[in-house]
């Protein structure tokens, strides 16, 4: 029996605009394949990678070429004609082979997208299904504020590649129209919406509903900067000016600091309104390996620094902001944790009164590592900071004794480091002084990234020596379980 076909719509660019059929698809496939010029990077494979899982086979479908010249004999036709007859080939091999392939596709995969073409080569032989996903003229439009079309209006929706004196007929004679496939075409599109009268009407949205997306009058648009992933829209007369010329007026007179959280590792894990707070920004600030997980945007500029100079770094942070900048200070897991914030509000409450400061929350280490072995946190816990960089650690020991004694759950961060190899040793002594070797304990690493790792042991078991600054470790209660199949939790009542 053979596979099974799928066309599966990404839609625009933001990950939330994914279907939850596609992303139940996308996870359920035995293969996923995806297109990509000759760099190997996929925007389609990026927005999918939330629902992937292991153990899939990916089938990357290297375009030969895309606007360069090339020596094939059937010229640059041929060359795309003979790539999709090599990628039909292979996907057909594994339907053969009775696996299900999900062909992915950003916006639609029926509007200007690569998969029709495995489409016309492979649905008459297979089973076939497409899902459609939101194209980007919708979320262009979306991004714009600007219905496209009412009543008994027409939309045109045209391709860049078209000369632009035949742009210019059709811009000349619809009420609305939506102008893709830019990039090197972008001066004739230009001309083709000057030369109909439309030009002053007509906008520029460039990687909508994404957290790198522009929004600008399509006269101003500089040739030199206008991507692939653009497209010129032309709302109707009838709609009104919406909200669009006010809402994309630039950066506001004065600057603002905005401190992030971008969750413990993985990029599911950065919430929508961090995102967004990092999309804005014209700065951004923060620890290097932190600022390495925010996506490349040649219109921002990053400042890195050392993990040890948190006042210097929310001293020049607020420079910036002070100076009309739009500023985002970057911390893994909640900035409001043993993070930039308090930094930040310290030195703006000395020095910097008149600087707008917010903070927006982020996924905590403590959570993450929670929610990967089960409900430790279920009742009542604390967090306490190991490092005695900036307290004395015979404070640290005095406040774990009282936790313990407490019977609280006990979330520690900032273990052991290659400055303080014992301390971890000396907490664990402590500890044992009021709780029972037999206490629940599990050690998290690198939760979210690429480097996971999660044990289950008990107090009496724990080997300090194996963990490092990359690990939290909690300490369970007297009322901390680990189920028959591993899973931790801690009780909800307490006896007495």
């Amino acid at each position: 029996m053979t596979g099974r076909l799928y066309g599966v719509g990404l839609g625009p660019g933001d990950p939330e605009l994914v279907t939850v059929k596609a992303a139940r698809l996308i996870g359920a496939a035995d293969v996923v394949a995806f297109h990509a010029a000759r760099h190997g990077r996929s925007v389609a494979r990026g927005l999918a990678e939330p629902y992937l899982r292991a153990g899939q086979v990916e089938e990357l479908l290297v375009y030969p070429v895309t606007t360069e010249t090339t020596d094939h004999p059937g010229g640059y036709q041929g060359a795309i004609d003979e790539f999709y007859e090599t990628a039909a080939a292979r996907l057909a091999a594994h339907l053969d082979a009775g696996r299900d392939v999900v062909v992915l596709a950003e916006g639609d995969p029926f509007f200007y997208g690569s998969y029709m073409h495995m489409h016309k080569r492979l649905a008459h032989r297979y089973e076939t299904e497409v899902v459609p996903g939101v194209t980007s003229v919708s979320g262009a439009s979306a991004v714009l504020g600007r219905p496209l079309v009412e009543r008994d209006e027409v939309l045109t929706v045209l391709p860049g590649t078209l000369p632009s004196d035949e742009l210019a007929e059709w811009l000349a004679t619809t009420d609305s129209a939506a102008v893709l496939k830019l990039g090197r075409t972008f001066p004739g599109v230009r001309d083709a919406f000057e030369a109909a009268g439309v030009l002053d009407r007509a906008w520029y949205v460039e990687r909508a509903t994404t957290t790198t997306q522009r929004v600008l009058p399509l006269a101003e648009v500089d040739p030199a900067t206008v991507p692939y992933f653009s497209l010129a829209l032309l709302p109707s007369e009838l709609t009104g000016p919406g909200n669009s010329p006010s809402a994309f007026d630039g950066p506001p007179e004065g600057g603002a600091l905005t401190v992030v959280g971008l969750g413990p590792g993985s990029r599911a894990w950065t919430t929508p309104e961090a995102a967004a707070a990092l999309a804005e920004a014209d700065d951004l600030v923060g620890y290097g390996p932190y600022l390495d997980r925010v996506p490349a945007n040649p219109r921002q500029v990053k400042h890195p620094s050392d993990n040890r100079v948190e006042a210097e770094r929310a001293a020049a942070a607020l420079t910036m902001a002070r100076a009309g900048r739009r500023v985002a200070v970057v911390s893994s897991g909640d900035p409001g944790v043993f993070a930039m914030a308090a930094a930040v509000l310290e030195v703006a409450a000395a020095d910097f009164p008149d600087v707008p400061v917010r903070v927006l929350p982020g996924i905590t280490a403590a959570q993450a590592v929670a929610s990967r072995v089960g409900a430790p946190l279920g009742h009542d816990f604390c967090i306490l900071s190991l490092s005695d960089v900036l307290k004395p650690f015979d404070v640290v020991l005095d406040r774990l004794r009282h936790a313990a004694a407490a019977d609280l759950v006990i979330a520690l961060y900032n273990p052991r480091s290659k400055a303080r190899p014992q301390q971890l040793f000396q907490a664990r002594d402590a500890l044992l002084e009021v709780r029972s070797p037999d206490t629940v304990v599990v050690v998290g690493r690198d939760v979210g990234g690429p480097e996971e790792s999660l044990v289950v042991t008990t107090l009496g078991a724990l080997d300090p020596g194996t963990v490092d600054m990359r690990c939290l470790v909690m300490i369970g209660s007297t009322q901390t379980r680990v189920t028959p199949s591993g899973q931790v939790y801690t009780s909800r009542h307490y006896p007495g």
